[in-house]
């Protein structure tokens, strides 16, 4: 299981997945080793960087923008050094499309580091960079596993290598459901809820023992796959062992967890003649009725009572 990590994200992409324009391209890769992203008022204004952290994201907005050109060139050449120069920031970005002052430029090119411009607005722009760097940042933990969505439920199915979990998860493509990860799904943490994805360098493939490798999105189309996907259901399968008493009403659901975050787990049992498919449509349906409130257990034996 790994925390907090730093990423390094080259620069064309950084501007690409938030939309921005490179005006300095700076050392060319943007590291990010923090989720949270800096307004330097205080710095700009009074030298303040008791609490000031270098390895946030600098957003100049039209506030600091205006304050700076209160300044004469020097003074405000004087902030910006001060300002850059205290660590090696993962990048600035100047919002509302406001020009760069050549101050701002030339600092940055003296640190090397990364300037960018977005159109957006200064709180949208913060709000976008929030979900990028919790979604980039979030701490993870690889599972041997497949993930898919079943009726939109995120259904990870687990168990021992052998036991069928990609057959089954061909058999559900088939029927109209979507693959998000085969052999090893990476699961974040992401604002208390768990999402899982695939590792980018087998995203769509999958290994069917006797054929190979295929890619699923090749195969059947765009609309068979899926990059991410919330956790909320988990499926053991195990094969079929005698003696072994199985739930049979419903009510003795367990549940596993990641990273402190329970989620419910089921343990299916695999025997020759059995459709996991179906069960596991049958399984995600009615995850989905307990999930509005109807229990099928439990209005049985409320019948049962004559209640």
């Amino acid at each position: 299981m790994n925390g907090q990590v730093t990423q390094s994200v080259m620069l064309d992409k950084f501007a690409s997945d938030l939309n921005l324009e490179i005006v300095y391209t700076g050392r060319g890769v943007v590291t990010l080793a923090s989720m949270s992203v800096e307004r330097p008022g205080l710095q700009l204004a009074g030298g303040f960087f008791n609490y000031f952290d270098a390895r946030r994201i600098i957003v100049l907005g039209l506030s600091e923008y205006e304050y700076l050109r209160t300044f004469s060139t020097e003074e405000r050449k004087s902030k910006l050094t001060q300002l850059i120069s205290y660590g090696e920031l993962p990048c600035i970005i100047l919002s509302r499309d406001l020009p760069a002052l050549p101050e701002l430029v030339d600092t940055a090119k003296e640190y090397s580091c990364p300037l960018f411009r977005s159109t957006k607005m200064t709180t949208d722009l913060m709000s976008d960079l929030y979900i990028y760097l919790n979604r980039l940042l979030a701490p993870s933990v690889s599972e041997h596993g497949v993930l898919m969505e079943v009726f939109g439920v995120g259904i990870l199915l687990t168990g021992k290598s052998g036991v069928g979990k990609s057959e089954t998860a061909m058999e559900l493509i088939k029927r109209g459901h979507r693959l998000i990860a085969d052999d090893n799904v990476i699961i974040k943490e992401i604002a208390n809820e768990l999402y899982g994805t695939a590792p980018d360098i087998i995203r769509y493939f999958m290994e069917l023992r006797g054929i190979g490798i295929i890619n699923v999105k090749s195969m059947y189309g765009s609309g068979s796959v899926l990059d991410e996907k919330k956790i909320q259901l988990v499926i053991q399968l195990e094969n079929w062992q005698q003696g072994k008493e199985y739930d049979r009403v419903g009510d003795e659901m367990s549940s596993t967890s990641y990273f402190g975050i329970k989620v419910p787990k089921l343990t299916i049992p695999v025997s020759p003649g059995r459709n996991l498919a179906i069960i596991i449509e049958v399984a995600a349906r009615n995850f989905r009725l307990k999930s509005m409130g109807y229990d099928a257990s439990e209005e049985l034996i409320t019948r049962s009572i004559g209640r």
